[in-house]
């Protein structure tokens, strides 16, 4: 019997427009109803996490970026795993000389210092998930997005972060190019050690400390409630998602999710703009 439910948000639970559908929210709160947990597993911040979820009035504990950072219902942190200032700054060398564009998260705070690099970068991702936008129409619509999602724009990020004293706890860094400069960098990357390379779209990696993976805070959440793999149900789309559907007993692939992806999850099930999740969890509740 299934106790917890882990999702994954973009390309998952969230639609292509960033909103969680009227049939996921029903399906969420009919597992509730019968005594079954919900958690979300996401590579977002708690503040951009947060305003899908709060539009959907979706109050559940989280897993954010990656799983550097996880927070109960009433979005108190529970625990973080930091990258470390040193490997930090590693990281940002190496990033830096590859000349990719790159954002810092931290528990309360996304640094950028290029905020036409931000819209152009956002732009270009909803040109590659609407049909049919102009490119005029996409930057206005990145330029909309920025103004509701916190992000701090910096001159020095390496002196923020000093002056700030906060840890890491993700960086992400993009190229619109896609995977190949990608994967040369995250060759260099992982032979620093100690870090966790994935990637949430063909144009990104996301850079955690190893320990920091979706998999493995679900895992330590599951068993703080007394739970086993395999009452828990994971559903995903990317390959930061791989850990924890390789953990959860039950495991659905997005119907939109890389074609790896679908190898490793056990399920298949729609697509995120097709209400997937809710079809999941209606499966498994009829069962």
């Amino acid at each position: 019997m299934i106790k917890l439910i882990a999702s994954d948000m973009d390309g998952t639970l969230l639609n292509d427009e960033m909103q969680v559908p009227t049939a996921n929210i029903e399906a969420i709160q009919k597992a509730q109803a019968q005594g079954i947990e919900f958690i979300t597993a996401t590579g977002r911040g708690m503040s951009h996490a947060k305003i899908s979820l709060d539009e959907a009035n979706i109050h559940v504990p989280m897993i954010l970026l990656n799983g550097a950072h996880v927070v109960n219902a009433k979005r108190e942190t529970i625990f973080t795993i930091p990258i470390g200032k040193e490997k930090t700054f590693e990281v940002m060398d190496t990033l830096e000389e590859a000349g990719l564009y790159y954002e810092i998260f931290t528990a309360d705070h996304v640094y950028s210092s290029n905020q036409p690099m931000r819209i152009e970068f956002f732009s270009e991702h909803i040109l590659g998930k609407i049909p049919g936008i102009s490119k005029k129409m996409a930057i206005a619509a990145s330029s909309r997005h920025l103004s509701l999602t916190p992000i701090t724009f910096v001159k020095d990020m390496r002196q923020i972060l000093i002056d700030k004293d906060e840890d890491v706890l993700k960086i992400i860094a993009f190229d619109k190019n896609g995977p190949e400069q990608l994967q040369e960098v995250t060759g260099k990357l992982e032979k620093m050690g100690d870090l966790a390379v994935a990637a949430s779209e063909l144009t990104n990696i996301e850079i955690n400390h190893v320990n920091a993976q979706k998999g493995i805070a679900l895992k330590q959440f599951a068993e703080e409630r007394g739970f086993t793999a395999d009452q828990v149900m994971a559903l995903g789309d990317n390959f930061n998602d791989v850990s924890m559907l390789t953990y959860a007993g039950t495991s659905f692939a997005m119907g939109n999710a890389a074609p790896a992806i679908k190898k490793i999850a056990k399920h298949v099930t729609d697509t995120n703009e097709e209400n997937g999740v809710a079809t999941a969890i209606d499966r498994i509740l009829s069962e």
